[in-house]
């Protein structure tokens, strides 16, 4: 009887795909010496030099003190530097950050192509675009 709670409860469920997606991800990003999620934030970066930490938050959909302290310790290892822009700051990656790019984007294809050897493509396509709308949706209802 417990199972049929835990199998038919969303956040459970979520929680149960984001231990096991965090794990496959850790794994792979782990060649490049970063976390998933600082990777992530690089890939932002080296997407758009000189975005701001506002527009990081946005597209990462963190809060601004998580995105404050990925900077930080990015900036300390020398992969992104800070730019002040009036009142805001720019985001750029550095000569050593722009070395880890191959490595960064080849673990995110490494990672999807795990996923989708597993689920297939078409499927783990689908998948993650069904979850991202459901979450836009979801945030929408805070």
């Amino acid at each position: 009887m417990l199972n049929r709670y835990l199998e038919e409860c969303l956040y459970f469920t979520a929680s149960r795909l984001t231990r096991v997606v965090t794990k496959m991800a850790e794994e792979e990003f782990s060649r490049t010496g970063l976390a998933p999620t600082y990777a992530f934030l690089m890939m932002a970066v080296l997407d758009k030099e000189g975005i701001t930490q506002k527009e990081l938050g946005e597209i990462l959909h963190l809060q601004p003190s998580t995105v404050t302290r990925l900077i930080e310790k990015l900036v300390n290892k020398r992969l992104i530097e800070k730019q002040a822009d009036g009142r805001s700051t720019r985001i750029f990656s550095t000569e050593k950050g722009k070395e880890r790019e191959a490595s960064i984007y080849e673990s995110w294809k490494n990672l999807r192509a795990s996923y989708n050897e597993i689920l297939g493509e078409k499927e783990g396509d689908e998948l993650t675009l069904q979850l991202s709308r459901i979450s836009e949706q979801l945030e929408k209802m805070k």
